[in-house]
C-alpha cells in the first residue's frame, strides 16, 4: 500500500524534465546565454562573463522552474563543430537559435544554419525560440528586421517565436524560456517522446 501511494505521490509531484538545445554560430552568445540563465533561477551560479570561453563541443546546464526541469545542451557553433549537432537532435524537446542581432555579416551563415536545423527530421514538430540576441549593441537589430532578413519557410510548420534580449544584461531571456516551457507542455513532440522512453523502459 505504502509503495503505491508513494509511485502515485512521486507521479503527481515529479517535475517533467525537457531537453533544450542551444544553438548557433560561432559567437553569438550561446554559451553566455547558458551562463545568464543559471544566473537568473540558480541565484547567481552562472560564470561571470570575463571567464566564459567559446564551446569547443558541449556544455550542460540544469534549472528548474515552477514545475519544470530543464536541461540545456549549449553546443559549438565554429562550422566544423556543427555535425556534432545532429547526433542530439533525437532527445530534444525544443531549441534556443541564438543569433548575433548586431552582426550583418554572419546572418547568411545563421540564415542558413538555421534552415539545415528545421528540414532535419529528428528535431520535426520541436518548438523554436529564436533569440536575437546583443540587443544592448548600438549595432543590433530589431527582432522584426532579423524576422524579414532570415524569411525562414520552414517556420510556418512549428511553434516558433523571435524574442529580442541580451545574454549580456538579461533582457528577454525570462520571457523567452516562459513561452518555450508552455510550448513544449503541450507539444505533440514532448508526447511522443514521452511515450518513446516508455516503450524502451519496457524492453
Amino acid at each position: 500500500m505504502f509503495s503505491l501511494f508513494y509511485g502515485l505521490w512521486n507521479h503527481v509531484f515529479s517535475k517533467t524534465e525537457f531537453h533544450v538545445l542551444i544553438l548557433g554560430v560561432h559567437k553569438a552568445g550561446k554559451t553566455t546565454l547558458l551562463e545568464k540563465l543559471k544566473s537568473i533561477y540558480l541565484k547567481g551560479e552562472g560564470l561571470p562573463h570575463d571567464r566564459i570561453v567559446p564551446t569547443v563541443g558541449l556544455n550542460i546546464g540544469r534549472i528548474e522552474d515552477a514545475n519544470v526541469k530543464l536541461v540545456f545542451w549549449d553546443l559549438g557553433g565554429q562550422p566544423g563543430l556543427r555535425t556534432i549537432w545532429e547526433k542530439y537532435y533525437e532527445e530534444a524537446h525544443a531549441v534556443i537559435y541564438v543569433i548575433d542581432s548586431s552582426a550583418a555579416a554572419s546572418f547568411e551563415d545563421a540564415k542558413s544554419s538555421l534552415e539545415k536545423v528545421l528540414r532535419h527530421e529528428d528535431l520535426q514538430g520541436a518548438p523554436i525560440l529564436i533569440f536575437a540576441n546583443k540587443q544592448d549593441s548600438p549595432a543590433a537589430v530589431s527582432e522584426e528586421e532579423l524576422a524579414r532578413h532570415l524569411h525562414v519557410k520552414e517556420l510556418d510548420e512549428r511553434p516558433c517565436m523571435f524574442q529580442a534580449g541580451s545574454a549580456f544584461d538579461g533582457t528577454g531571456i525570462k520571457h523567452g524560456v516562459d513561452w518555450l516551457v508552455e510550448e513544449m507542455e503541450r507539444s505533440k513532440r514532448t508526447e511522443l517522446l514521452r511515450m518513446r522512453t516508455e516503450a524502451a523502459g519496457k524492453i
